[in-house]
């Protein structure tokens, strides 16, 4: 089971443009094998706000648009920060107080035994998490984690 971290969903989004290996990693996980974390969605919020507060209302737009699409996608599958998480992201931060949004994603991936899917490798092994770079994936026929 993955949880997916926001640099991975967002990729997604540039269809047959999007990198290789993360057009692979969705061709060959199962459905609804893949879980949200809420602050995935607070920074997928935050960028369409900026495009909004930079003038870039037609790409706002587009990107609102998509972002509804995700929200339908995972209506089910978007996993909270709760009081259990936030435990654990406490224990996380007092060993390294940088990256606080990815200890919490990483929290929540240690509460649920997921692994994230991330580029940010280096922002979550620390924390003892499970992994997968799928811009870094091999070939095809090898198996993921």
């Amino acid at each position: 089971m993955y949880l997916i971290d926001t640099n991975v969903i967002s990729e997604k989004r540039k269809g047959r443009k999007a990198n290789p290996g993360v057009l692979d990693f969705w061709r060959r996980i199962l459905v609804n094998e893949d879980f949200l974390p809420a602050l995935v969605l607070g920074e997928l919020r935050r960028g369409v706000e900026m495009l909004r507060n930079r003038g870039d209302l037609i790409q706002a737009e587009i990107v609102e648009g998509w972002l509804d699409s995700v929200l339908n996608d995972y209506a089910d599958r978007i996993l909270d920060f709760n009081e259990q998480a936030a435990d654990i992201w406490g224990r996380l931060m007092a060993r390294n107080d940088q990256n606080p949004i990815d200890k919490q994603i990483a929290a929540i991936a240690l509460l649920y035994d997921l692994t994230v899917v991330t580029r940010n490798v280096q922002d979550y092994v620390a924390a003892g998490v499970k992994v997968l770079n799928p811009f870094e994936l091999p070939d095809a026929g090898s198996a993921m984690p």
